[in-house]
C-alpha cells in the first residue's frame, strides 16, 4: 500500500534514543528544555515564549483556557478543519462559529472571517490548511482592528512561511503538531507558542500541574523543604519529555531534507497531471509564501470522487479527505447559526471534491508515477462509466 502519509525515522533518532536511555532520565529535562530552544530558534522567537507538549489537541485546549473563554462567548474557525479545534472552543461552553473557505485553496480568506464575526466574538482560530499559511496576514490585521485574538492552528505548517515570517508567529498564539503523520514526528507531541511572555508563562505552569517548578528533574528549591509544592493554578499534566524531544532534535534538524522531497514529490505530481481532463490540481501559493507540502489534493467531479478513491484503494494506492466539514457534523449542527448547504459553499464544494494523494518523503519516483497513473486511468474510466444501479 502506498500510503498518504508516513514518517521518516532512522539511525539518528534511534541513537538519541539511546542517549536518553543512558541518561536514566525519560521525562521532563534538559533535552526537552533544548528542543524547545531549537524550536523557538526555527520561528525566530524567544525561547520562553514556546512550550513542548504532549499534542497539539491539548495546545487547543489550553489555548481556549489561556484567552478565558467561556459562555456567551463566540470563536470563527473554517468549517474544513480539524474536529479538536471545535473541541477545544465548546468544551469552555464557548460556541463556535464556522466561517467558509475558498474551495481551491481550502482555507479561509479575511472576508470569509469577517462575515462570520458576530458582537459576541472572541477570537478567530485559524487552520493553516495543508502547511499553507493562506490569507493569515490578511485576517490578523482584521483580528487587530476587531480587537479579537487570533489562535493559528499551524498543525501542518511546521516549515511554512508568508513574507518572511514563519506560519504561527502571526497570531497570539499557536500550536504545531509533531504526530506520527506529521512531517517532523515525535511518536505523540506538540509545540506551542505564546506571543505575550506572561502568558507564556501562565502556559508552561497550567501544562504542569499548575506547579511553579516544571519538573522533578534539577527542579529549583521552593522552600527548604524541596518537595514542597508551590502550586500557581489548577493546571494539568500536557508537557512533553527528553524522550520524544530527542527524536524531535534529529527531525528538526532533518526538516530542510524531508520538505525539499515532499516538495519534489508535488511538482512531479503537478507535471505529471497537468492538463488531464477531469482533474484539478492544487494552485500555487502566492508570491512570498512558502509552503510545508503536507498535503497534496487534486480535485474532481464530485459524482466521480468516491469512486474513483475506491478504485484507487483497490490498486494498493490509499487517499482520503481531511477534514470533514465540521458544520456538517452532528454535534455541531446545533451550536452554529450555519446549517449545511448554501451557507457555507465553498466548503460544501471543497468537501464533496476533493481527494488527497500520498505525499511523504519517503515516497520515490516510482511511487510517484504509480499513484499519477492509477489517477488518471481510474479518473478517465469513472468520468466515461455510470456508476452501478442498485
Amino acid at each position: 500500500m502506498i500510503n498518504v502519509f508516513q514518517p521518516s525515522l532512522g539511525e539518528e533518532e534511534l541513537a538519541a534514543v539511546a542517549e536518553v536511555f543512558a541518561s536514566n532520565w525519560l521525562g521532563h529535562g534538559p533535552r526537552t528544555q533544548r528542543f524547545e530552544a531549537e524550536f523557538a530558534a526555527h520561528l525566530g522567537v524567544p525561547a520562553e515564549n514556546v512550550v513542548f507538549i504532549n499534542s497539539a489537541t491539548a495546545g487547543l485546549f489550553l489555548a481556549t483556557e489561556l484567552l478565558g473563554l467561556g459562555p456567551g462567548d463566540d470563536v470563527v474557525l473554517p468549517s474544513m478543519s480539524f474536529v479538536a479545534a471545535a473541541n477545544a472552543v465548546a468544551a469552555t461552553g464557548a460556541r463556535p462559529v464556522f466561517c467558509d473557505v475558498d474551495p481551491r485553496t481550502l482555507n479561509p480568506t479575511a472576508d470569509h472571517v469577517a462575515r462570520a464575526l458576530t458582537p459576541r466574538t472572541r477570537a478567530v482560530l485559524v487552520l493553516h490548511y495543508g502547511g499553507h499559511p493562506g490569507d493569515i496576514e490578511a485576517i490578523a490585521a482584521l483580528c487587530r482592528h476587531h480587537g479579537v485574538r487570533l489562535v493559528e492552528d499551524a498543525a501542518c505548517a511546521v516549515a511554512s512561511d508568508a513574507d518572511g515570517r514563519k506560519a504561527g508567529t502571526f497570531g497570539d498564539l499557536a500550536m504545531w503538531s509533531f504526530d506520527s503523520m506529521k512531517v517532523l514526528v515525535t511518536g505523540d507531541g506538540g509545540m506551542l507558542h505564546v506571543r505575550d511572555p506572561e502568558l507564556a508563562r501562565t502556559a508552561r505552569t497550567l501544562a504542569y500541574h499548575g506547579l511553579r517548578q516544571s519538573s522533578g528533574f534539577a527542579a529549583a528549591k521552593v522552600s527548604a523543604r524541596w518537595w514542597d509544592l508551590d502550586v500557581q493554578g489548577f493546571g494539568r499534566r500536557i508537557i512533553g519529555n527528553d524522550l520524544t524531544a530527542a527524536i524531535g532534535s534529529v527531525q528538526l534538524r532533518r526538516l530542510p531534507s524531508f520538505t525539499a522531497r515532499r516538495r519534489a514529490v508535488a511538482a512531479a505530481y503537478d507535471r505529471l497531471l497537468a492538463g488531464t481532463e477531469g482533474i484539478t490540481t492544487p494552485p500555487p501559493p502566492p508570491p512570498g509564501h512558502t509552503t510545508t507540502p503536507y498535503f497534496y489534493w487534486v480535485q474532481l467531479d464530485a459524482a466521480v470522487r468516491d469512486r474513483v478513491a475506491a478504485d484507487l484503494l483497490d490498486h494498493g494506492v490509499y487517499t482520503t479527505l481531511r477534514y470533514p466539514p465540521l458544520h456538517q457534523v452532528p454535534a455541531y449542527r446545533a451550536t452554529t447559526p450555519h446549517l449545511p448547504g448554501p451557507d457555507l459553499p465553498g466548503t460544501d464544494l471543497a468537501a464533496a471534491t476533493t481527494l488527497l494523494l500520498p505525499l511523504h518523503q519517503a515516497l520515490d519516483d516510482t511511487d510517484v508515477h504509480t499513484v499519477a497513473t492509477a489517477l488518471t486511468k481510474a479518473v478517465a474510466h469513472h468520468r466515461t462509466t455510470p456508476p452501478d444501479r442498485p
